[in-house]
C-alpha cells in the first residue's frame, strides 16, 4: 500500500509521479489506464496515436478535489507508459495507409496494383496483431482485479478489451458517445476500421446485449439501415433528435433517464471524443459541427451510476495534436473525472 500521509493534494503535482501525479504504481493502483498508440487507419487527420504523452503532461494541472468523489483518487490511478513497438508499428502501417486511402479515393482499382495489396494486407494484419495485444493485456489486469480504461489512439482499439470483459461479463451493453456511428462494415476494406468498430463489436462479441449511441451526426446510408433493422439491439440518438428534443421544451435530464433505461446492468463507456462541439476538440481527426458539452456527458454517466447500474470499462480515445495543448487539457480532465466515477461506480467503501 501507498503511504499518502505526506502526500498532500492541495500542493504542486509532483511530476515524476504518474498520471495526475498521483503516487500510486501499477500493483498499488484500483484503476489502471492502457494507453494504445494505434492509429493505422483514421480517415482524415492523424495525431490521435501521441495525444497520449500531452494528455498525460496536462494532467499534472488537474486540482485532484472531485465533490462527486472527493476521496476516489486515495484507491489509486495508474498509467503505463506507452508501449513503444505498438507506436513504432502504428507509424509504419499509418504511411502505408495513407498512400493507400490517397490511391482509392482518386478512384484506382487496388487489383491491379500488387503494392497496394501487399499494403492492405499488412494493415488487415497489424489491425489483428494490435486486437489480440489489447486482449491480452486488458484480460490480464482484469484477471488481477484492476479496473481498466483505454486512452487510445484511434477508435478501433477497443475491439480486444469487449473481448476480454465478455470473459468476465456474462452480458453487457455498450453507452458510446460519438459524432459517428462507426458501424460500417471494412470501411476502405480495412477489415478492422476506426470507422467499423461497433460493427466488429456486435458481430464478434456476443456478450454484447445492446449498444445505445448519442451525439451521432455523421453517418452512411448503410449504417442508417443497419440501426433500422437491429430490432433495437441498437438505439441511436441522432445530434439532431436531441437539439430539436431541446428547442420543443424538454431537459436533457429527460432525455438522458430515457437512455439509461435502454442500457442493461453491466455498462462500458465508449467515448470518441469528436462527440464533443468541436470548439472543444478541435483537433481531433474527424470533427464535425454540432455535439455534446463535456458537462452533459458528464451527466449522463453519472446518472449511470445513480441508477444502479455498474460501469465496466471505458475508452477515451480519437483526442487530437494542435500547436496548443488545448485539446489535451480538455481530454485530461475528461479522463479525470471519468475516473473518479468508475471508481464510485465499484467501490462501495469510500476512501477517508
Amino acid at each position: 500500500m501507498v503511504d499518502l500521509s505526506k502526500f498532500d493534494v492541495n500542493e504542486v503535482a509532483n511530476r515524476n509521479n504518474n498520471i495526475f501525479g498521483l503516487p500510486f504504481s501499477e500493483d498499488d493502483a484500483r484503476v489502471v489506464i492502457l494507453p494504445v498508440p494505434w492509429e493505422v487507419t483514421v480517415s482524415c487527420n492523424a495525431g490521435t496515436a501521441r495525444a497520449i504523452e500531452h494528455i498525460f503532461k496536462t494532467s499534472t494541472q488537474i486540482d485532484l478535489f472531485d465533490p462527486n468523489m472527493p476521496h476516489g483518487w486515495k484507491k489509486g490511478f495508474y498509467m503505463r507508459e506507452p508501449d513503444k513497438k505498438i507506436l513504432m508499428k502504428s507509424d509504419y502501417l499509418r504511411k502505408e495507409a495513407e498512400l493507400y486511402i490517397d490511391f482509392i479515393a482518386h478512384g484506382q482499382d487496388i487489383n491491379n496494383n500488387k503494392f497496394m495489396l501487399k499494403s492492405l494486407k499488412e494493415i488487415n494484419e497489424g489491425s489483428e496483431m494490435l486486437n489480440n495485444w489489447v486482449y491480452e493485456q486488458t484480460a490480464d489486469l482484469l484477471n488481477r482485479g484492476k479496473l481498466v480504461g483505454l486512452l487510445g489512439g484511434d477508435h478501433s482499439v477497443s475491439l480486444g478489451y469487449f473481448k476480454a470483459l465478455a470473459e468476465k461479463y456474462e452480458s453487457f451493453g455498450v453507452l458510446q458517445i460519438d459524432a459517428h456511428c462507426d458501424l460500417r462494415k471494412a470501411y476502405e476494406k480495412f477489415n478492422y476500421s476506426h470507422a467499423s468498430i461497433m460493427y466488429n463489436a456486435l458481430n464478434e462479441v456476443p456478450a454484447i446485449e445492446r449498444l445505445v449511441q448519442a451525439g451521432v451526426r455523421d453517418y452512411c446510408e448503410a449504417e442508417w439501415n443497419y440501426i433500422c433493422s437491429s430490432n433495437y439491439k441498437v438505439i441511436t440518438y441522432f445530434d439532431q433528435q436531441i437539439k430539436e428534443r431541446f428547442f420543443a421544451g424538454e431537459n436533457w435530464k429527460i432525455i438522458a433517464d430515457e437512455m439509461v433505461q435502454y442500457l442493461p446492468d453491466n455498462v462500458y463507456f465508449s467515448f470518441d471524443i469528436d462527440g464533443l462541439d468541436p470548439k472543444l476538440c478541435p483537433n481531433t481527426g474527424t470533427p464535425v459541427p454540432g455535439g455534446f458539452q463535456s458537462d452533459e456527458v458528464l451527466y449522463l454517466l453519472r446518472k449511470i451510476i445513480e441508477s444502479g447500474k455498474k460501469l465496466i470499462g471505458f475508452d477515451l480515445v480519437e483526442v487530437g495534436v494542435g500547436e496548443t495543448n488545448y485539446d489535451a487539457v480538455v481530454a485530461s480532465r475528461l479522463l479525470w473525472k471519468i475516473c473518479n466515477l468508475f471508481v464510485k461506480s465499484n467501490c462501495t467503501d469510500e476512501p477517508k
